[in-house]
C-alpha cells in the first residue's frame, strides 16, 4: 500500500493510507457500467430500505469507504442515529421496534446474500422477503444487494480510502 506523509499540528507525522489503485479511473468503463446497474438496481426500491441494505453489506464486508459514504448519505437523507447505531443488531432491536418487518426481511436477504458459506439463501429467508415485497420489487432488492456486495469488493481489493478520512487528513 503507498503512503504518503502528513504533518499534524503538533508537529508529529503520520502516514496516510493511499489507494492500491485508482480501479474506476483506470478503468471508467467498469464504473460506467456499475453505476448504471446500481442506478437500475435503485429504480423503485424504497430509499431508506436500499440504504439500510447498503450499510449492512458493507459492515459485514468490512468496507470503511461504502461505509463513509453510505452512512453519510442516510444521515443527510434525515435517518436517525439510532437506527444506524443499532444496525449491527437489527434482529434484537427489530423486536424492539426499531426496524420494521419489512426493513428486517431486505436485512435478513442482505446477510443470506453476502455470506454465500453455506452455499445459497435459505428457503426462509428468501420467502420472508418475498412477503414483504412484491416480485418487483424483490428483483430491485435482489440487484440492489449484488450491487452492494459487488462496488465493496472493488473498494475493499483496491484500499480505496474513505471520502471522510481523506477530508480529515488532508485538513490536518
Amino acid at each position: 500500500m503507498t503512503t504518503t506523509a502528513h504533518a499534524h499540528t503538533d508537529g508529529a507525522r503520520t502516514s496516510a493510507p493511499r489507494s492500491r489503485m485508482e480501479l474506476f479511473r483506470v478503468a471508467p468503463d467498469i464504473y460506467r457500467t456499475m453505476s448504471a446497474f446500481q442506478s437500475a438496481a435503485s429504480d423503485g426500491l424504497d430509499p431508506v430500505v436500499a440504504a439500510l441494505v447498503k450499510i449492512r453489506a458493507s459492515q459485514l464486508n468490512k468496507c470503511a469507504f461504502c461505509l463513509d459514504m453510505h452512512l453519510t448519505h442516510a444521515r443527510e437523507a434525515g435517518e436517525r442515529q439510532l437506527r444506524l447505531d443499532l444496525l449491527p443488531a437489527w434482529e434484537e432491536a427489530g423486536e424492539q421496534g426499531v426496524y420494521s418487518e419489512r426493513e428486517r426481511a431486505a436485512l435478513a436477504l442482505t446477510e443470506a446474500m453476502t455470506d454465500l458459506a453455506g452455499g445459497s439463501v435459505p428457503d426462509e429467508v428468501y420467502e420472508r422477503a418475498a412477503r414483504h415485497f412484491d416480485e418487483a420489487e424483490l428483483a430491485r432488492l435482489i440487484a440492489q444487494i449484488v450491487a452492494i456486495n459487488a462496488w465493496n469488493r472493488f473498494q475493499v481489493a483496491t484500499r480505496a480510502v474513505p471520502a471522510g478520512l481523506a477530508a480529515e487528513r488532508s485538513e490536518q
